[in-house]
């Protein structure tokens, strides 16, 4: 199912970053850069979408709310967003990898130009084995922090940034197993689907919200990520991000969350 996989993009979510009692998540950090890393020293080109500045800046100020202002939500996620690559650093670094940081808003991607320069960038970046971190620019894009939505959540930029750098696999780590027929959060006979060749009106109306208060993004974004990538003739797995290393079984070929694609 997963065969000459080369080029990977793996997205995480603010809630596989940030504790239940808001705190950042240390020891996913930690574990998702050593497997990163890993992949990297085999000779993966890896490039990791990360949301979570909005999250750690909460936690770094010792806030348990996002403020109802734009501006302090602004001034917020810039603090995060330097507190969580910090962190990404120093926990890379320990496995002996180098990361860059690319903070990109939805008009980078879509002006034949800009986006020109950040592929080359990340060409540059991955030829030279250093693993680019990939965030929305949220000290100058509002949408999303005024909840209409831009990337949501990056689930969105993580499905456009690998379809325009031609990767071959996108995983998505959420907080949740896999894609439901149903909500599992509200249903205890909700069943997981495996395999998804296709996005159906069936598939849109059993997406939920995000079941996290520090998230943006939910099931729906998490479809339109698969659609893009699926229109692309490329895969997608979403799976748990509880335990980064399930990373490896999904590259293994073992049936782990939902896979997306043919």
């Amino acid at each position: 199912m997963l065969e000459n996989v080369k080029r990977v993009v793996v997205k995480i979510g603010t809630s596989s970053l940030i504790l239940p009692n808001g705190q950042t998540n240390l020891k996913t950090i930690d574990s998702l850069a050593f497997v990163l890393s890993t992949l990297n020293h085999q000779g993966y080109e890896v490039t990791l979408v990360s949301s979570g500045a909005m999250g750690v800046g909460l936690a770094s100020e010792g806030l348990t709310q996002r403020p109802r202002e734009i501006a302090k939500q602004q001034a917020l996620a810039s603090v995060g967003q330097t507190e969580l690559m910090r962190i990404y650093s120093q926990r890379f670094l320990d496995y002996q990898t180098k990361v860059a940081q690319l903070l990109l808003t939805r008009d980078v991607l879509h002006f034949p130009v800009s986006r020109q320069h950040v592929l080359n960038t990340l060409s540059v970046l991955l030829a030279d084995h250093v693993i680019p971190i990939i965030n929305e620019n949220d000290s100058v894009a509002v949408d999303e922090l005024d909840h209409h939505t831009t990337f949501s959540d990056n689930d969105e930029l993580s499905a456009l940034v690998a379809t325009r750098m031609g990767a071959d696999l996108l995983i998505v780590l959420s907080d949740i197993d896999a894609f439901y027929n149903k909500d599992p959060h509200k249903y205890k006979d909700a069943q997981p689907i495996r395999t998804i060749a296709e996005v159906t009106p069936e598939l849109e109306k059993a997406a939920s919200g995000s079941s996290t208060r520090f998230g943006t993004g939910g099931m729906v974004t998490k479809l339109h990520a698969a659609t893009t990538m699926m229109k692309a003739n490329k895969q997608m797995v979403l799976c748990n991000g509880k335990d980064p290393r399930v990373i490896f079984k999904v590259l293994n070929g073992d049936q782990v969350g939902t896979h997306f694609g043919k």
